[in-house]
């Protein structure tokens, strides 16, 4: 019986240790976060930050709308071309209405008189009344909207995503500053980022000429931009050739200061630069006329744009001058941002302005100004705009409309064309720039 017992006792220990030694290669071959897949096949591995997928996992479960959101928001993902982000829009959050702002903003916008009081008195004056008469040529497709509207803005970003847009270029004012004609709208970025970041378009600020901009408040408010919307994952950053990954901010009306002032911000040999600190940043000045090329390289910016979408408005608008400002860019080591628009006509707003309408031809104008910032070889293009309704640069949808004066609509095109015209040339864009870097 005894050495039963102990026959019995070699065969358990045996056991067990054969246990232990299985237990042990199964840790050892266990994959890895450096295997493809691995935490979904195995969620209990790095237990901390899988414990909150599970927790997300689980919350989907106990929540069938929000799984079903998310597999309809994938699905249409899956159905939009890549964006690109080297194509850039400048978009605009300083619409309102009733509904949001308990008023109507922007749509309302006045008749501005000419400077000369004796041809001001042969246009009209005055404001527009929404919601059938607003300050622009053409009528959203989407009404006279307000930019705190969560369903216009997923309903931009679906366009955005249309058309293969990777970046939107927000026009910013600091907290509690406004435009001539609006109200504060650094509240609206958070949201605006958020439903960016749904749809994998990211955000840049395009800085506005707000009261008393000079290199101090600039410094400021950069800090405020990069400390509070830096971490979000919408946040445009840019990978230049020295291997920083830097925020990008156009800054309109840059000739409104000095050479001098701006090099105080950006020159590096200045000791209120912010260049090589936590702010530091790819700066793109506003190029209107010829001479400002030297002042943008004197103060120490990192590029330049052109924004009016007005063919021959400016030096930097006209197109045939672009390949010129490409060459003196890549010269001096500049980044070059044509601004490409679809037409131009403001007449709603600046009743006298005939001069500057640019028709649309049913989108050959649009192309024409695409093809011609292609041949400047450009680091990125921009589009002006999205939405800039009273200067009638919109690429947005819009629609036929009565009113007291006829508005203008896309016809015989779809609502749509621009944005699918400007996916065909975001996918153009894309293969010429993977062309010229090989």
């Amino acid at each position: 019986m005894a050495r039963l017992r102990r026959r019995t006792c070699v065969i358990f220990l045996g056991f067990l240790l054969l246990v232990f030694i299985v237990t042990v290669v199964l840790k050892t071959h266990a994959p890895t976060e450096y295997l493809p897949g691995a935490r979904k096949l195995f969620p209990h591995i790095n237990g901390v930050e899988n414990k909150a997928d599970l927790k997300s996992e689980q919350t989907k479960m106990d929540d069938p709308l929000e799984a079903e959101r998310d597999a309809k928001l994938e699905a249409m993902l899956n159905k939009f071309s890549p964006p690109n982000y080297n194509l850039h829009a400048f978009y605009y959050i300083w619409y309102g209405n009733p509904n949001f702002d308990g008023k109507y903003i922007h749509w309302d916008h006045p008749q501005m008189p000419h400077w000369d009081a004796k041809v001001a008195q042969a246009y009209p004056q005055g404001r527009h009344s929404p919601p059938d008469d607003i300050g622009a040529n053409f009528y959203p497709a989407l009404g006279a909207y307000s930019s705190r509207d969560p369903s216009v803005l997923e309903a931009h970003m679906q366009q955005l995503r249309t058309a293969a847009i990777g970046v939107i270029a927000v026009s910013w004012y600091p907290p509690g500053l406004k435009d001539d004609n609006g109200e504060p709208i650094d509240d609206i970025v958070a949201l605006l980022m958020d439903t960016a970041h749904k749809y994998n378009v990211k955000v840049a600020f395009h800085i506005e000429p707000y009261k008393d901009r000079d290199e101090t408040s600039m410094f400021k408010n950069i800090k405020y931009i990069i400390d509070v919307y830096g971490g979000h994952p919408a946040f445009f950053r840019h990978r230049t050739t020295s291997g920083k990954v830097l925020p990008l901010f156009y800054v309109y009306d840059s000739y409104l200061l000095n050479s001098e002032q701006w090099a105080k911000l950006l020159k590096h040999t200045e000791s209120s630069s912010v260049r090589d600190t936590a702010y530091d940043a790819i700066f793109i000045a506003l190029m209107v006329d010829e001479k400002h090329k030297r002042d943008i390289l004197t103060a120490g910016f990192d590029g330049l744009y052109t924004y009016f979408a007005t063919n021959g408005f400016s030096y930097g608008s006209t197109h045939r001058n672009w390949e010129s400002i490409g060459t003196f860019c890549e010269d001096n080591n500049l980044l070059f941002v044509p601004s490409v628009g679809p037409g131009y006509v403001d007449t709603s707003v600046r009743p006298w302005n005939f001069q500057n309408t640019r028709n649309r031809i049913n989108g050959k104008y649009y192309e024409n100004a695409l093809s011609a910032a292609l041949q400047a070889k450009p680091h990125f293009i921009s589009i002006t705009s999205f939405n800039e309704w009273h200067e009638g640069t919109q690429i947005e949808m819009a629609v036929p409309k009565a009113g007291q004066a006829p508005y203008l609509d896309y016809l015989p095109n779809r609502p749509a064309v621009y944005l699918e015209i400007t996916r065909k040339w975001a996918a153009i864009f894309g293969s010429e720039r993977q062309r010229w870097q090989d």
